[in-house]
């Protein structure tokens, strides 16, 4: 079973700048990844912690236009990635790919909802 929403993850071109713009909004505190710079965390503020993450090439959905739709993805905290996984393409996931598989470092897969929206396991 999922057991928390672990992070609500915005794709942006600077996640340092986006990270501290959320943390002054919301009275948390950034905290960069030390391994990855394109990953940055906003913490410290109650409920779901925001994460930052650099894309390249990024565009900037338009509002209220379609032509670029607001985008982000959530990530789940995960006991089990097999179970999890088998539970969610039963409710009609699909695998968009398979990182822990794919790099030994990494601890999460990414998935697809029934709309296409895509969502993480995180196994912790």
């Amino acid at each position: 079973m999922i057991r928390k929403l672990q992070a609500v993850a915005l794709d942006c071109a600077d996640p340092v700048r986006l990270a501290e713009f959320y943390a002054e909004l919301l009275g948390g505190r950034v905290v960069p990844d030390p391994e990855d710079p394109d990953w940055v965390e906003v913490e410290g503020f109650e409920g779901t912690p925001l994460a930052c993450q650099r894309v390249d090439g990024y565009r900037a959905p338009e509002w209220p236009g379609q032509e670029r739709p607001q985008q982000l993805h959530l990530d789940f905290d995960v006991d089990d990635l097999d179970g999890e996984e088998k539970r969610a393409l039963a409710l009609g996931a699909t695998v968009l790919e398979r990182t822990d598989q794919l790099r030994p470092e990494a601890n999460w897969r990414i998935y697809a909802d029934p709309a296409g929206h895509p969502f993480c396991f995180c196994l912790h």
